[in-house]
């Protein structure tokens, strides 16, 4: 029964609500729709701060897509603002329960931490200062994703985790398969005989939605793959809850896996080729076993492949491949054709930065500095930077020289030496997610040949799957001391 002084507020709070209503109905669409969904995701995100870490992987890829086509101006991009609102409100969350700031101890940040310092000195021969810090702050905001992901995962476990990131693959892929169907319209995206789009999400551009792609789908699989383990471990109920598990993160690989053949990009087919040898050499727990199958699954690729079984659309766009890993050369003489465009501009912009790597050996021209420098060092047919060095290691070197590209080569050293301790977890579904990661490293390491993957707010992804990865080590300590 309501108290009597409590009634007088009751319609009043129905004007409010009104008032509320009708302000949202006479702004324009797009603000209305954002601060609708942000005060839902405020108060959701109160309620667990999981809605807005998933909310933040969700919403990063949309930056190009909002600075493109949106006529809402934000301030920062979505993707920041997201990100810097999760930081906030763990902040607060940590003080409130315990009057601190809490932070997970992770050892996979070690070796990110060592390369951030490194990356950090080459501000002593920046070209531009700000471009350096920019970088950094990304960078350093991967540490942060990975500490509150991991904070996070402590308390609730690691699914809600690989959801959130396979949740923001799969839309991502849905966006991209109704853009390869004719959702795009972009004419100079049209590929197999003018039949289809290549597919870019919200990306803007097909190689970085397939690098999302290729970054999420081991991953997928990894994880499918433990809980189909667990299905042969537990009985009853525990049974069929895993085989439902399996098959929904098998469904999820299934259109991610189609997110990235649409995408058209060789590169990320590449990478997801190294990352599903990964997968299946090391999926079993016998090493030899592993060793037999990848053999056999090489064996049946090349038999295919000279058979000619494989699609002709497939195999002509890696007609170059070879020419792209072993036809490095000079390229300022070299007359230029639609045949050869791609690979030369390629090449062009390797030689840049190889050159800036000739200027500055030691610490690089400045992290993120590569467009910077670009000018000095362009050829004369390749004006125009594209921002990186379409090789992440020359970007590196470029940019961070020797001793950035040395506390680069050890951090992923260091980091694949910590995952690899994750498959000997006996928990089979913990397994297959460290698999999964170990495999997604793999394809970073590939891709990373081709392209900058770190764009678009990818890196905030990155985080999370160090964060993720950093709970699993941590595991196989607790495991190692309780046997």
């Amino acid at each position: 029964m309501l108290r009597l002084e409590r009634l007088p507020s009751l319609p009043f709070g129905w004007l409010i609500a009104a008032l509320g209503v009708g302000m949202l109905a006479a702004l324009p669409p797009d603000y209305g729709l954002l601060i609708l969904g942000g005060t839902a995701l405020f108060v959701l995100s109160l309620i667990d701060l999981r809605v807005a870490v998933t909310a933040t992987l969700i919403l990063a890829p949309m930056k190009a897509l909002i600075e493109t086509e949106s006529a809402l101006r934000l301030p920062l991009d979505i993707g920041q603002i997201a990100f810097a609102f999760t930081v906030g409100l763990w902040l607060l969350k940590q003080i409130a329960e315990s009057r601190r700031v809490v932070l997970p101890r992770l050892s996979v940040l070690l070796p990110l931490a060592a390369f951030i310092f490194a990356a950090a000195l080459s501000l002593l021969t920046a070209d531009s200062v700000s471009a350096t810090l920019n970088e950094l702050i990304k960078w350093l905001q991967m540490v942060i994703m990975a500490l509150i992901t991991a904070s996070l995962c402590g308390r609730h476990g690691i699914g809600w985790l690989l959801g959130a990131l396979l949740v923001a693959a799969c839309v991502q892929a849905i966006i991209g398969v109704y853009q390869f169907v004719g959702g795009s319209g972009a004419p100079h995206l049209w590929i197999l005989d003018y039949r289809y789009f290549r597919a870019f999400g919200s990306f803007g551009q097909p190689n970085p939605f397939g690098a999302f792609m290729g970054m999420t789908l081991p991953l997928a699989l990894g994880a499918a793959f433990g809980a189909f383990s667990m299905v042969w471990q537990p009985h009853g109920t525990a049974r069929r809850m895993w085989l439902m598990l399996a098959g929904a993160l098998g469904a999820a690989a299934a259109l991610i896996g189609i997110g990235l053949a649409v995408s058209w990009s060789r590169g990320a087919w590449l990478g997801f080729g190294a990352a599903l040898g990964v997968l299946i050499l090391l999926a079993p727990r016998q090493r030899g076993l592993g060793v037999v199958m990848a053999v056999g699954c090489a064996g049946v690729l090349l038999l295919a492949t000279i058979s000619g079984s494989l699609p002709s659309a497939l195999l002509a766009r890696f007609s170059d491949f070879a020419q792209d890993l072993t036809g490095f050369q000079d390229v300022r003489g070299v007359p230029i054709s639609d045949a050869n465009y791609a690979v030369v501009e390629r090449l062009a912009h390797w030689q840049a930065a190889l050159s800036m790597a000739d200027e500055s050996p030691l610490f690089g021209v400045g992290f993120g500095g590569y467009e910077a420098a670009y000018g000095r060092h362009a050829l004369v047919n390749w004006q125009l930077a594209l921002g990186h060095a379409h090789n992440y290691y020359l970007n590196v070197l470029a940019e961070t020289g020797l001793v950035g590209l040395l506390a680069y080569m050890g951090m992923w050293f260091a980091l694949i030496r910590l995952s690899l301790r994750t498959l000997h977890l006996p928990n089979a579904f913990w397994r297959g997610a460290g698999l999964g990661l170990l495999a997604v490293w793999a394809h970073i390491a590939v891709h990373s040949l081709f392209d900058k993957l770190y764009v678009n707010n990818l890196f905030l992804h990155f985080g999370a799957m160090l964060g993720l990865i950093g709970t699993l080590v941590a595991a196989t300590r607790s495991v190692t001391r309780k046997a």
